[in-house]
């Protein structure tokens, strides 16, 4: 069976996000013509929602999410026919425990140390990080090449060993609540109240394709955000509109923002 392709992408113009949905593609040809398991890489919210509504095309095919942990924010796709249980579905993941001093160490620096030694972002999946240790959730694949080549996060020595999945413990993300009053609820004014910029800072921003709202890149300043909305400004952070206690006088918005720590 070969699947038109055109037909089930031409409404995505991210071209990132275009050939990753090729992939998945490719994935259901394979399950399709061999009777198979096929697993993705991980994928964020965005491209799942893009994938599933893909998935969800084909009756002949059935899929499950797991990202390792029931929390976790990225997740890879087990595509199979619809005749087979997911009981039957292979386990991809592993995971690592890293051990080193954490003080002063982020997510980033986490996430640095292992894309140096030439592993694709889409390989890695959640990467929790404990008082004296980071746990990451990976694909197996690529396990016993961290565990024998990761040997420092910045400039401090590690130690890698595998855990298994009881030993691995969620840890909620903290943020720095704010009160802020935005002018509008487009995206460029946002930004510009969440990061103190100004609003020609943050349009150029947005314009640069810097900017992702949910996981899916933004390039228009003009993008009305609601409640609940997770934005992303590289080289900024993350940050949530959490509520909106109600409008002032002049019609401005009152709102609290949470940024990620």
């Amino acid at each position: 069976m070969k699947i038109d392709r055109e037909k089930y992408t031409s409404h995505i113009k991210d071209n990132d996000k275009l050939i990753e949905m090729r992939r998945i593609i490719d994935k259901i040809e394979v399950v399709l013509n061999n009777h198979s398991f096929e697993s993705t890489d991980f994928l964020d919210p965005y491209e799942r929602l893009l994938a599933k509504s893909i998935l969800n095309r084909f009756m002949e095919v059935n899929y499950l999410e797991n990202g390792g942990i029931i929390q976790a924010e990225r997740q890879i796709l087990t595509i199979y026919p619809d005749y087979y249980s997911e009981l039957d579905a292979p386990h991809d993941i592993k995971y690592l425990r890293i051990n080193v001093d954490t003080e002063g160490l982020s997510h980033k620096d986490f996430l640095g140390s292992i894309l140096n030694l030439g592993i694709k972002r889409r390989k890695i999946g959640d990467i929790l990080v404990h008082e004296g240790y980071g746990d990451i959730i990976i694909k197996q694949e690529i396990s016993n090449f961290i565990l024998f080549n990761l040997n420092r996060i910045k400039n401090r020595k590690v130690i890698v060993e595998e855990k298994s999945l009881d030993s691995i413990s969620f840890i909620e993300p903290e943020y720095k609540e704010i009160n802020k009053v935005i002018s509008s609820y487009r995206l460029d004014a946002y930004i510009s109240s969440s990061y103190n910029l100004s609003r020609q800072e943050s349009i150029d921003i947005i314009k640069s394709g810097n900017v992702k709202v949910n996981w899916e890149s933004i390039d228009k300043a003009s993008k009305e955000i609601t409640v609940g909305d997770i934005v992303s400004v590289r080289g900024y952070g993350r940050s949530i509109l959490y509520s909106v206690e109600g409008i002032s006088k002049k019609g401005k918005i009152k709102a609290t923002i949470r940024i990620l720590i």
